[in-house]
């Protein structure tokens, strides 16, 4: 006598099966994924240490970014190789200082802050500050789907152009670990800080 699964039997079971399997998606997606994510992105962000005495850098490249490293002239640029798309990648570029200033004119600044608005670029920012006591000015604008990071750097011995380039990643995991990279370098050491003045010490004979 043959057995012949009726049509209800045969719909539960397909219910239970897709039941379960939706369920164990679920399961993948709220617990796994997010944690798969995070371990790609700590590894992704870790910071190396780099040095390149030649530019009076010293600093550390996320591991997203750290790859082959190329010396240019007057420079440097590390990347990480990939099949396709752009690749992340950093590129320092450092010139003379021929006055020793130590920090940049006031004309040029104004340059990079209002080249976003005089050519209508969308998402252009601008932000003066202090990178390891150096002056500096830092700018993340839009290219190529991408948000590209701009840093200028002065010392009194020679002046850096910084471009981090997050590749067509995630932008999420690779733009901080592009301010990251950015924010860590020490440029010809760090500045001495200024001589504290003392007051003059009033030595009285003795009598």
């Amino acid at each position: 006598m043959k057995f012949r699964a009726s049509t209800q039997l045969i719909v539960a079971l397909a219910i239970i099966l897709i039941g379960g399997g939706a369920l164990g998606a679920e399961v993948l997606l709220v617990k796994w994924y997010p944690m798969h994510r995070q371990a790609v992105t700590d590894a992704l962000q870790k910071m190396l240490p780099y040095q390149n005495p030649k530019l009076g850098v010293e600093m550390k490249v996320a591991a997203g970014i750290y790859g082959k490293v190329e010396e240019m002239p007057d420079g440097v640029r590390i990347y990480r190789p990939q099949i396709f798309g752009p690749v992340p990648s950093l590129t320092i570029v450092a010139l003379p200082n021929p006055d020793g200033a130590t920090e940049f004119s006031a004309d040029l600044l104004a340059q990079w802050e209002t080249f976003g608005t005089y050519h209508s670029i969308l998402g252009y920012v601008y932000q003066q500050t202090e990178i390891n006591g150096r002056n500096a000015a830092v700018i993340h604008q839009p290219k190529n789907h991408m948000t590209v990071l701009t840093a200028h750097i002065i010392s009194p011995q020679r002046i850096l152009q910084v471009d981090c380039v997050p590749g067509a990643d995630d932008q999420d995991i690779f733009v901080p670990a592009c301010d990251a990279t950015v924010y860590s370098i020490t440029l010809d050491g760090l500045p001495l800080p200024p001589p504290t003045e003392t007051a003059p010490v009033e030595i009285r004979p003795r009598h």
